[in-house]
């Protein structure tokens, strides 16, 4: 097996957590109003502690639902061919500061005899892992190990790409990072070519001549903002960006 390519590891079992508590939600936000200085009774937030009661079960009614009712139901194709479904929006939190996680998945996976599952049923999929207090490697490695569970396949590959808000909002205030992992499982953790090749289909793989030409291109600019001194070389490096594999 490749190094650094992890495989699918066993998933403690997690208890069933108890229905929605509106009234004690209800309670907890007017608390909240409390502790930062604001007076829940103005009339502007008499009905906020309801409204964040009835959002909150919607935005985090993921905890409450299991992958297995979407993945349940397969059908029967012609062949074994590769299925992917790129491009699936999601919103999530994250568990450090509940602030909102925006974001993008990207599946893939190698069926087994000829079993493939509806298309909406992977964007569902992610929707329930996405709906709960996460961290983003936890919630890709859930999308991953959920298929293999279901689907029983040759192999599943998730990649997720989202933006933080504790990292835009707060803290370092970084506008423009996007943090992207991956969970690569059965074949897809042992036959890079494979891997290489399904990340190109996502739009997610690039190729070497493609860096090549990125360098290339960045050089120019390189050159123009590094001051020149005498019997001295430009600098070899150049900045370059990397796929994800």
């Amino acid at each position: 097996m490749p190094r650094g390519i992890p495989q699918s590891l066993p998933r403690p079992s997690v208890p069933t957590p108890p229905p929605f508590d509106a009234e004690r939600m209800q309670r907890a936000v007017r608390e909240m109003l409390v502790a930062i200085g604001e007076d829940p009774d103005r009339e502007g937030l008499l009905d906020t502690p309801a409204r964040v009661a009835r959002s909150w079960a919607e935005l985090f009614g993921g905890l409450r639902e299991d992958a297995a009712v979407h993945l349940a139901r397969t059908f029967e194709q012609d062949s074994e061919d590769l299925v992917t479904l790129r491009d699936i929006e999601f919103e999530s939190f994250c568990e450090h500061h509940l602030l909102p996680v925006f974001g993008r998945a990207h599946i893939a996976y190698l069926p087994s005899n000829r079993r493939v599952v509806g298309l909406s049923k992977l964007a569902r999929t992610v929707e329930v892992f996405a709906r709960r207090p996460q961290l983003q490697e936890r919630f890709t490695a859930q999308v991953a190990d959920a298929l293999m569970e279901h689907l029983q396949p040759q192999g599943a590959l998730v990649v997720v790409e989202a933006e933080h808000m504790c990292m835009k909002m707060r803290g370092v205030r970084k506008e423009y990072p996007v943090m992207a992992t991956t969970a690569s499982r059965g074949v897809f953790a042992t036959d890079g070519e494979l891997r290489r090749e399904t990340l190109m289909i996502l739009g997610l793989g690039r190729t070497e001549s493609a860096a090549a030409a990125d360098v290339a291109d960045a050089a120019p600019a390189v050159a123009a903002c590094t001051p020149t001194a005498p019997a001295k070389t430009a600098p070899a490096w150049a900045p370059r960006r990397t796929a994800v594999a």
